[in-house]
Order: structure tokens, then sequence, then C-alpha cells
């Protein structure tokens, strides 16, 4: 079967940066002058300097009114199925993907980034039909990677796409080859914040990209948000976080 693939065209920039200057996210890198949506380096570790890491700024261009003027930092996107994401557990700590398209930032990263500041998630997707919904959260923030980093959410926004993600506070994050008891990481053929007991959907952003939806062995196994399209598998799921 021939897959065809339809490049977009992507804005890359480069905000100066500096030793006084070392960006922790893409809200410190809209304030220092660069506004457009588009590839940035930015430093998880704050002032602490530490890796650098590239990054998808969504600063608010060409979006709807729910995004409001805030700017986001993407730390996970899928679109096309370009890259895998059953990966073991150093890949996800570490991150892996292109900026400019489907990647994962990283664990570490997101650890970085929140543990120090106040943090939202939204929750972006949409099917195959143009369809589309978001969910949100006020509050954001992983343990570190001595707890698996465990993940803190609350204060849900509905955008239309539901809630499965707040029954998993606390939970660690799950991959294939660290898989807690309760977690059932094996079949979603990703690595999330898992459960084997869902109480308001599922969601498995980190799942196999199935092109037009087609159906697989397991129901559970492809990028799904059931509390909005129960277990049809999405064409483009982003998660983005701002302060």
């Amino acid at each position: 079967m021939l897959l065809l693939f339809v490049a977009l065209p992507l804005l890359v920039h480069s905000a100066p940066v500096t030793t006084d200057f070392l960006p922790l996210d893409c809200e410190d890198i809209y304030n220092n002058g660069s506004i457009h949506n588009g590839v940035y380096t930015i430093y998880p570790a704050g002032s602490a300097g530490g890796k650098p890491v590239q990054v998808y700024c969504d600063m608010g261009c060409n979006e709807d009114e729910s995004h409001g003027k805030e700017r986001w930092t993407v730390i996970q996107r899928r679109s096309d199925g370009s890259v895998n994401f059953y990966k073991p557990w150093v890949e996800y700590k570490n991150g892996f993907g292109n900026a400019d398209g489907e990647y994962w930032l990283g664990l570490e990263n997101i650890f970085l980034m929140t543990y120090r500041e106040r943090y939202q998630l939204r929750v972006d997707m949409e099917d195959f039909d143009k369809g589309s919904a978001y969910a949100q959260y006020s509050s954001f923030y992983i343990d570190p990677e001595s707890s698996s980093y465990a993940l803190h959410i609350s204060d849900f926004i509905n955008g239309g796409a539901g809630d499965p993600l707040s029954s998993l506070n606390g939970k660690p994050f799950a991959t294939s080859d660290q898989n807690p008891y309760g977690s059932c990481a094996d079949s979603y053929l990703g690595g999330f914040w898992y459960t084997c007991w869902w109480s308001n959907g599922v969601a498995n952003p980190n799942g196999l990209y199935k092109w037009e939806n087609v159906a697989t062995t397991y129901l559970s196994d492809g990028i799904l948000w059931t509390s909005w399209r129960y277990y049809y598998s999405m064409k483009t799921m982003v998660m983005k976080i701002r302060r």
C-alpha cells in the first residue's frame, strides 16, 4: 500500500539566546520578541542552563478564541504516523521525534519545567472528518523519575472532548519495559499514564497511528480519547502546556 505524505510549510525560528536569556518555555520566547509559531530552542532547567531542546511553539496565531493570548509549548504531537511511539522507558524519559513534526518532549524535560512553575495542560484532537475538540486542565505537573514521573492534574475545562485524565491523578508513567502493576501498558502500544481500570474513558495519545481509523487487533491501541469518540483513532492529537 502506497502512503502519500503532504509536506506542510513550517516556520523554524531562532530566538536570540544569551547567558542572561535562557528561555524556559515559549512564553519566555514570545516575551523576548519572537511572536511567530514555529520551532524554537528552550532550556527546561531554566536559569540553571542545562541541555537545550527544540520545541514547537504555538504562539496563538490563527487559533480559535479558546486558546486566549497565552503561548503554548507543545510537549507531544501526533499528526501523520511518521514516528513510532512504541518506545522503551529511556526514550520516553529523554524524548524523541522532531519538533517540526511528530515528537515527545521527554518526561525529564516536562518534569524540569513543571516542578518549579504552575502549568496548564491542553489536549487538542481532530478526527479524519475534520471534527475537533479539546480538554484543558488548569493545573498540571509531574513528579521526578524516582516517583515514575507520576501525573498530577486537576481543574478540568471541557472543550467538548470529555475528561479521561482526572482519574489518572497520581498514576505513574508506564511503558512496555516499565509496566507497574495495574497499568496494562502492553495493551496500548505506547507510553503514557495508563491504568487497567479507566473510570471516565480511555486516553492513549501515544498509541498506534491508524490511517483513516483502520481497525487493528486491539481496540485500545489507537490514538484514543474515548470520552469524545469512543474507540475511534484520531488523525491528530497535540498536548501543550502554558503558565
